[in-house]
């Protein structure tokens, strides 16, 4: 049995880029329909600093004090939460997602305003109403 050739030379190097594969792909090879989005490490940055700021003394942050703190074992407790807190925010991304293509962004924006507001004033009536 006989190996075909290759019709053109292979690349030395890996692509690096997303664009840089499907330049190099034969013509029978389709191109995907969408195309990766870019990092923009501006909203990299707005996104860790508001979920970090957001997170420093919450009741989540507490929880894992408590449980380091009784257990004895702080690594085994980080090797449990971590991967929940990943998961919870891959659901609300992809819950964040699923609703940007439902609703507009001022509905979006009212609606988690109002979800606030409603949670303060439960909380008001809880700790200083009741």
């Amino acid at each position: 049995m006989q190996l075909q050739e290759p019709t053109r030379p292979l690349p030395l190097h890996p692509p690096e880029t997303h664009s840089e594969l499907h330049s190099q792909a034969t013509p029978k090879q389709a191109a995907p329909k969408q195309a990766v989005s870019k990092l923009d490490p501006k909203v990299v940055l707005a996104t860790f600093s508001t979920i970090f700021l957001a997170e420093v003394g919450d009741k989540t942050q507490i929880a894992t004090l408590m449980m380091s703190a009784q257990s004895q074992q702080p690594w085994v407790v980080f090797l449990g939460a971590a991967p929940a807190l990943v998961l919870t925010s891959l659901l609300g991304v992809m819950a964040g997602q699923w609703l940007s293509k439902k609703f507009a962004p001022q509905v979006l924006d009212t609606l988690a305003g109002l979800s606030f507001l409603a949670l303060a004033v439960a909380l008001l009536w809880d700790g200083v109403l009741r």
